[in-house]
């Protein structure tokens, strides 16, 4: 299951730590569990699950950390349904093609914090499956709904229902711009930004000003940087 193609096939994705395990298992079924005997006695007693108690010796193995916690989990997939006249009541996020993993773990991470609780990826954004991108999350996971659609086809039908924003260049200073807090807030990939075709179907363009204006500065902002500073910003006028 560590990769993607398997995952798909069985439905099921891995997640390794004490804290990240507790977390998932609130919200996600755990196909099944191995664990230390030491874990399992101080840890596992919380969880309904079986647990397989397996030697540090095998969980080193077979763990995909350098430093393993002590516990593996193998957990099922959710299967969430995107629902347009949901998603058109309150704040969420679209990415279009965010392929760095820690990035995609980071943005989920950051949309727990703010309380946006769906994200609409790309068909080729990085998996929120994903080894990687599960372990960025710190749990984020479980309380964030991530979707992968044709998003050029969803943008274009919610666009008749939402602001859709976009950061750009020549974007409206986020500052003084007017926003909503219903409403689609897409993020671009981390070389390229927003693909034009996506750019044609943004209604307000937004700017994240450097500071002091007019100073030489660096060339962008981290994907997932730029991610929480506009969701910062939406939540601060809300």
């Amino acid at each position: 299951m560590s990769q993607k193609k398997y995952r798909d096939e069985s439905g099921l994705f891995i997640a390794e730590g004490t804290k990240l395990v507790l977390d998932l298992a609130r919200s996600f079924h755990v196909h099944y569990l191995l664990a230390t005997a030491d874990w399992a006695e101080e840890s596992g007693k919380t969880l309904k699950a079986e647990i397989r108690v397996i030697s540090k010796e095998d969980l080193n193995k077979i763990s995909n950390q350098k430093t393993p916690q002590g516990v593996l989990a193998v957990f099922e997939k959710p299967d969430y349904i995107l629902s347009e006249s949901d998603i058109s009541t309150r704040l969420s996020l679209a990415l279009d093609d965010v392929q760095d993993p820690g990035n995609l773990g980071t943005i989920i991470r950051i949309a727990d914090w703010f309380g946006i609780r769906d994200i609409i990826c790309s068909e080729h954004c990085a998996d929120a499956f994903g080894t990687k991108t599960v372990q960025a999350t710190m749990g984020a996971l479980a309380r964030v709904r991530v979707h992968y659609v044709n998003l050029e086809n969803f943008l274009q039908s919610i666009s008749k229902k939402i602001p859709v924003y976009g950061t750009f260049m020549n974007g409206n200073d986020i500052y003084s711009e007017t926003l909503s807090q219903q409403g689609i807030v897409l993020m671009g990939n981390e070389g390229n930004g927003i693909s034009e075709k996506m750019e044609k179907l943004v209604t307000k363009r937004l700017l994240i000003p450097n500071f002091p204006k007019g100073e030489p500065t660096s060339e962008s902002l981290n994907v997932s940087v730029a991610t929480a500073l506009v969701c910062a910003e939406f939540r601060r006028r809300g």
